[in-house]
Parts: structure tokens; C-alpha cells; sequence
């Protein structure tokens, strides 16, 4: 395994933004937490699995527990599932993290409501690092947003969720099915689904290159509200 120095001297990543959406590389990613305060608390999971265009490569998946420096709440242990005598022996995040890196490599990174995972993310790297994860990132709850007003007519947003920013309620309406499992690989496989339904949506209304679809990127300073609650995680 790689170690941190390693990663210290390779922090740049380039992209094709001449490429095929369908041929470029991506990392769906997601993480459980400990809570959504961005001070204080800590990524307890992180989940991912790479795609080649609107291919889904099961066999390449990343899925790591780690000791979080923040304690496990009963509210969150409700969300994931994760208790801590699940994580009393796990790495901690700068172990995970290493691993998490070499795993995306310059992969573009996808997520659903990544504003939350990269705030996390970010912030861990800053601190082994003195910088931002630097690969480009699409939040598929954005790009859900921008195909749901491109066509309001196609047959997947005829009857909108019941609240269009849920990563579950989107995928239902895309017809993936969901169980009531909720943890940090399982959701990166929804959206990882949701974003493979999204794909030929988005070159239908001219979005077929990489620089296109990097066009509606989250930016690097959206933020998330902290008032949101748990359950939009």
C-alpha cells in the first residue's frame, strides 16, 4: 500500500475534456458520518466503485469502516447502522483516505449531494495534505436538477418524487429498485445507477463530451447548510 508521502507527490490529475462522457472514467463515491457538524465530527465509512462511462464495473468497488475521532451518536448509528464496537478496530481516516486515493487515481468523482462527502473529505485532506481533492466532481442530484427543467416531459419526471433531492426517491423515479438498507457502498450503487440512467438523458440535450458535462460540476466552494437533517445523508 501506498503511503501518505506518496500521494504528497502526486496530487494533480488531468482530464480529456475532448473525450466521450462514454469513455471517460468515474468514481461514485459515498460516506456515513458521525454527525454533519463540519467542525467536529467524522467519516465513520466511505464507499466507491468505479464506472467507465455508463458501464458500472462491479468487480472494482472500495468499501472501508474507519475509527472516527468524533464518538458514534444514537442518531447517527439510527442512519448507518455503524456501532462502535464496529469501528474499534478499524484504521483511522488517514489510513482510509491513502487507500481512497489510489483507488480514484484521476477518475472525475461522483456523488449525490457531494457538497456533504467533499466538505469531509476535504477537510481531511487539508490536513495531511495542506490541500482540496483536486479531480473534477458531479453531483448527480445537480445534474438530475438540470436534465428534470432541460425536458420536464420525459417519462421519468411525468410524477416527481416525493422530494426531488433524496438520493432514494430519485432512483425510484428512474425506476432503480431500492431496499431500506442505507450504507455508504449501497448508496454509491444507487447513484451510481441513477448516474447511468442520467447519461443518455444528458447527451439527448447536447451533453457529450467531458468538458460538457464538467460545465455542470459542483464548484469548489458550494457548501452545504448544516441545517439539514441527518436523513438527507
Amino acid at each position: 500500500m501506498f503511503g501518505l508521502s506518496h500521494f504528497k507527490k502526486r496530487m494533480s490529475t488531468s482530464v480529456d475534456e475532448k473525450a466521450s462522457v462514454l469513455d471517460a472514467g468515474y468514481v461514485v463515491i459515498d460516506t456515513e458520518l458521525t454527525g454533519l457538524d463540519e467542525r467536529k465530527d467524522s467519516i465513520v465509512s466511505l464507499g466507491a466503485l468505479r464506472m467507465t462511462g455508463g458501464r458500472i464495473e462491479l468487480g472494482e468497488s472500495f468499501y472501508r469502516l474507519a475509527n472516527p475521532e468524533t464518538a458514534l451518536t444514537s442518531e447517527s448509528v439510527v442512519i448507518h447502522g455503524i456501532t462502535p464496537s464496529d469501528v474499534v478496530e478499524k484504521p483511522s481516516i488517514d489510513t482510509v483516505l491513502a487507500e481512497f486515493l489510489q483507488f480514484c487515481n484521476d477518475a472525475i468523482i461522483v456523488g449525490h449531494y457531494i457538497s456533504i462527502d467533499m466538505c469531509f473529505i476535504n477537510r481531511e485532506m487539508k490536513r495531511l495534505f495542506g490541500r482540496v481533492l483536486k479531480n473534477p466532481v458531479l453531483d448527480t442530484l445537480l445534474l438530475y436538477d438540470f436534465v428534470r427543467s432541460a425536458v420536464p416531459s420525459h417519462s421519468s419526471f411525468t410524477s416527481p418524487p416525493r422530494d426531488y433531492k433524496q438520493l432514494y426517491d430519485i432512483a425510484r423515479n428512474l425506476g432503480i429498485p431500492v431496499s431500506g438498507a442505507h450504507n455508504a457502498m449501497m448508496d454509491a450503487f444507487i447513484t451510481a445507477q441513477v448516474f447511468q440512467r442520467l447519461i443518455p438523458m444528458l447527451a439527448g440535450i447536447g451533453i457529450t463530451s467531458v468538458g460538457d458535462l464538467l460545465k455542470l460540476r459542483l464548484k469548489g466552494g458550494d457548501r452545504f447548510r448544516v441545517s439539514c437533517e441527518l436523513s438527507n445523508l
